[in-house]
């Protein structure tokens, strides 16, 4: 049995299960997750339910789950009247339910794994910024923001952070300066439209800034239409070398003015495809719930037994 993530992600067989959106589930279980905070606020009002949420993907046969610290900002809280020590506490808090999540499933010798989310900047602006990028700032105001919050994640006993939904290579490279001297795993998992960056990047140099650097375990895309994640893919591992992870949207898009999804499911992919394209982490994102999840992991045994 691996001890380690990395270990888990280079061992022979299927490629690893990811979770999917959780807020999605979260809502399906008749949370409001409409204010600037979204999950981030259930860690403080009702932890129980994100424990809920995140079981419900274990059992449907995620391998890891992402954490509910997407939003979850200094910034972001302290704009809700949440202090410094109780925003600590907070991130703390979005790995020790997914732990208590893991923990209590049957013992049944799978090791599971935790991924502290870390999401953009534009998050924490809940105003749809990080399907845009380009924020205004510079690169050091950025890994001043990541930095406090990369901290206290890599502290809180998460197996690994992911680095994700990340509209912009220069956002990129602000994270990754953020976490120098840390010494944690990593996945940085861009959000691409149109084979580029949110931003207008080329993918091409996207993913070069992660291909040096040892603390990237895997590299590739999230928070995007379904039809996005193979030739993504294939860019990420012929410039990385790297592990990639895909976890796209149902196929729906993000209406942030309206605050609201607007479209049609998409949700139907091949997974042979993905697999001959170096995805060794598959799951799903936004408006993807358990019974997906189910299916990606039923498929994946299949294709992969």
């Amino acid at each position: 049995m691996p001890d380690t993530f990395e270990q888990a992600l280079a061992a022979p067989g299927a490629p690893l299960v990811l979770d999917g959106g959780l807020a999605t589930e979260l809502e399906a279980r008749g949370n409001d997750l409409s204010g600037t905070l979204w999950s981030a606020r259930l860690l403080r009002d009702a932890p129980e339910e994100v424990v809920a949420a995140h079981a419900a993907f274990f059992t449907a046969g995620a391998d890891i789950a992402i954490t509910a610290s997407y939003q979850a900002s200094f910034s972001g809280f302290a704009a809700a009247g949440i202090g410094h020590d109780e925003t600590v506490s907070l991130l703390r808090r979005s790995v020790e339910v997914a732990r208590q999540a893991r923990d209590q499933l049957p013992g049944d010798g799978r090791p599971r794994w935790i991924a502290a989310s870390v999401g953009p900047y534009g998050a924490a602006l809940a105003d749809g910024s990080e399907y845009r990028g380009r924020y205004g700032l510079g690169a050091a105001e950025l890994a001043d923001f990541h930095r406090a919050r990369l901290e206290v994640l890599a502290d809180s006993g998460a197996d690994l952070l992911a680095l994700e939904t990340v509209p912009d290579q220069d956002e990129a490279v602000a994270l990754l300066s953020a976490l120098d001297g840390l010494g944690v795993p990593v996945w940085l998992s861009y959000t691409v439209e149109g084979g580029r960056t949110r931003a207008g990047q080329p993918l091409e140099e996207a993913f070069a800034v992660a291909a040096e650097h040892e603390d990237v375990v895997a590299v590739g895309v999230n928070c995007c239409a379904p039809a996005e994640v193979l030739p993504a893919a294939e860019v990420a591992r012929r410039v990385t070398g790297k592990p990639v992870i895909a976890y796209p949207n149902s196929g729906e898009t993000w209406d942030a003015a309206g605050r609201r999804w607007t479209g049609h499911s998409e949700f139907d992919v091949d997974l042979r495809d993905w697999i001959a394209a170096g995805v060794q982490i598959a799951g799903g994102c936004c408006r993807v719930g358990p019974a997906q999840i189910s299916a990606i992991a039923a498929r994946l045994s299949e294709c992969c037994s």
